[in-house]
């Protein structure tokens, strides 16, 4: 599988995230300038690995017969400088009623397991170039 994400400028701070038929906002909060109309990057970065460890275990969860309502998972985190990032992260799972002892490794290694996790322990190459094409060209005639 591969895709494709677009971020689009909207307003100050304000971007609008395209992904597949989906739209996400991310802002920033308005002591940091921005208008606090939706969560920041690294917010929903955090959110992101909450929220495939709740995929992953409510998968798990229904593979075994085992309740799923009322399962949540909270995600605490910490910024961290020099670089400015995520510094830490503690992803809590709380279970229904009902999860057997010798469940609860197996539970625990399939949320570890998730693939937000996985990115996380086995970093992808990232590069960051400049676009090339028509909107770069049409951007220079503009200009001159």
């Amino acid at each position: 599988m591969s895709g494709n994400v677009r971020v689009n400028h909207m307003d100050g701070d304000l971007f609008e995230i395209a992904v597949r038929d989906h739209l996400v906002y991310v802002d920033q909060p308005k002591e940091a300038g921005g208008s606090d109309a939706a969560p920041t990057p690294g917010e929903l970065f955090v959110a992101r690995l909450a929220s495939c460890v709740a995929h992953y275990v409510r998968k798990y969860l229904v593979r075994h017969s085992l309740p799923t309502e009322g399962m949540t998972v909270d995600a605490a985190f910490t910024m961290a400088d020099r670089p400015a990032r995520v510094g830490e992260i503690n992803v809590s799972i709380d279970l229904p009623q009902g999860l057997p002892d010798e469940r609860k490794a197996g539970l625990l290694a399939v949320a570890s397991h998730c693939t937000v996790h996985n990115t996380l322990e086995d970093r992808p190459e990232v590069s960051i170039d400049l676009a090339t094409g028509a909107r770069q060209a049409a951007d220079q005639t503009v200009a001159a």
